[in-house]
């Protein structure tokens, strides 16, 4: 790797040109995205039904196609599923992202094309490496190997003999990767695509620890599950010591402020780099430019076309978007994208705030509703309004309020999610009525179904019952009693949950 390295990091940092174009040209780079979009798409059923061929203008894009969530998208998505083509894209589409649901399903898959996954994802993935050069240009990050800590797939049970698949999105790149991504990463896909995690985890673990490991990619959650394995199979306890020339760290997926600290002490190194980046399962969308600084360089020529939804427009049948030239820094957006994967106006269900305009950078403020993904699970209020419900009916109980939060991840343990619970009635017995609520949540909820798995990730929720009313003393104190304030169901961080715990602990 030590013969190869020099040829790449020279490419890596050819690429460092396209990107400053679209740094320099935002505007007319996502016009070109956004024309090439409509006609590749002109002839498919989509592109009929709206008349992409007589579209010229983005108003008139706007003001013709509606914005989607996925409900109202999945017929398309389920036809091309069920093997029809030529549908939202004009090219054959075999592959789905398989990610968490939505109200009406347990799972989302969102179709991945060849091109989005050449010239979104995999294009994006090399320009986090430019990046990267860009900011230390004599890195050895690539004469080792990256560890790629990525997901499994599985024939699409919908259509088995339409030869369509369906996995995380992270398996999909590692089966379709280019024969040059294979020679840097490790493990091999035997072991990378397996579905057990319990074994994979430990096949991987005996596989890397003697391998030149020089960056790591993959969310904090099963990254730090590896880590610990690596450190009962080697005895330290300094990821330093297993890989002298880690260097890199690539995260995404989970805010990493609950782990920050606990990835120094898991690697004692002082020239160690974190790099963040934004890649979901319908689109690879930014990464960080500039290291140890706010914000994620928005990709503007990477098959997406951006649009960016007030919050005050949310919910509105016919919602205002913005173009680029009408964001503010600082103001939320509910993130609008249509893409070379035959997705359309679709609402993502990310919000994001400007930091930057001149370039374009963002950074990822949250999500359209209440929602945990602390680890990956992506649970929202409709999971656990449903699981709190299916446990009310089976042990009898009655619920007044509640609110969760994430148990962050320890060096003794997994994390977990902390519930406070007002009863009415109390169950007949709390034991059961959490095996209730998890198991619905597992049912409901593919992703948080996988992070409990054995509770590698995840463990049995934790329940503290409330006493009757704390939670209305709570709101009063601080002068948000009355219909329109409600106690939040869900945080994706524990300063609320931890406030009202100070509250009862004082009254």
């Amino acid at each position: 790797m030590k013969i190869l390295s020099p040829a790449l990091s020279q490419l890596a940092r050819i690429r460092m040109g396209r990107i400053e174009h679209f740094m320099q040209y935002p505007l007319q780079v996502q016009q070109q995205v956004f024309q090439n979009l409509l006609s590749a798409a002109q002839y498919t059923e989509f592109g009929k039904q709206y008349g992409f061929s007589n579209i010229f203008k983005i108003d008139e894009f706007k003001q013709r196609v509606p914005v989607h969530n996925y409900e109202s998208i999945k017929p398309y998505i389920q036809r091309v599923m069920e093997g029809q083509q030529n549908v939202i894209w004009n090219t054959p589409i075999k592959w789905f992202a398989k990610s968490s649901g939505t109200t009406a399903d347990k799972s989302k898959f969102i179709p991945v094309s060849v091109e989005s996954l050449d010239d979104c994802h995999y294009r994006a993935g090399r320009d986090v490496l430019s990046l990267y050069y860009n900011n230390l240009p004599d890195s050895d990050v690539l004469t080792g190997k990256s560890l790629v800590i990525g997901g499994s797939h599985q024939v699409n049970k919908l259509a088995p003999d339409s030869d369509s698949y369906a996995g995380d999105l992270s398996a999909v790149m590692l089966q379709n990767m280019p024969f040059y991504g294979n020679m840097i990463r490790t493990p091999d896909l035997s072991i990378a695509l397996m579905d057990e995690w319990e074994e994979k985890i430990e096949r991987m673990a005996n596989a890397v620890i003697h391998e030149n490991v020089t960056s790591i990619a993959g969310v904090p959650t099963w990254t730090i599950v590896l880590i610990k394995r690596i450190f009962e199979l080697t005895g330290t306890d300094n990821l330093a010591d297993v890989w002298p020339n880690l260097e890199l760290y690539m995260h995404g997926g989970v805010s990493f402020t609950p782990y920050r600290e606990q990835f120094k002490k898991l690697i004692r190194k002082p020239n160690m780099n974190y790099l963040e980046s934004y890649n979901a399962s319908e689109g690879f969308f930014a990464a960080q430019d500039i290291l140890g600084e706010e914000g994620l360089l928005l990709f503007l020529n990477h098959g997406i076309f951006y649009e960016f939804m007030p919050m005050e427009e949310y919910g509105k049948e016919f919602p205002r978007t913005l173009q680029l030239h009408e964001v503010e820094t600082g103001k939320n957006y509910a993130l609008v994208i249509s893409t070379n994967g035959g997705l359309w106006r679709y609402l993502v269900g990310d919000t994001v705030q400007f930091v930057s305009l001149a370039p374009y950078r963002i950074r990822v403020s949250g999500r359209t509703k209440s929602f945990i993904n602390a680890f990956g699970e992506e649970l929202i209020v409709d999971n656990t309004d449903k699981a709190i419900g299916k446990a009310c009916e089976i042990t009898g109980a009655i619920v007044n309020d509640y609110t969760a939060a994430p148990i962050y991840f320890s060096e003794s343990g997994s994390g977990g999610h902390e519930w406070l619970i007002e009863f009415e009635t109390m169950p007949a017995n709390l034991e059961a009525f959490i095996d209730v609520l998890d198991n619905t949540l597992k049912t409901i909820n593919s992703d948080y179904e996988a992070k409990r798995h054995k509770d590698m990730a995840l463990q049995r929720p934790t329940v503290r019952v409330m006493a009757q009313g704390c939670f209305t003393e709570w709101l009063k104190s601080k002068g948000k009693l009355g219909g329109q304030h409600k106690v939040p169901r869900l945080n994706n961080e524990r300063h609320i949950l931890e406030e009202i715990l100070r509250f009862v602990e004082k009254h």
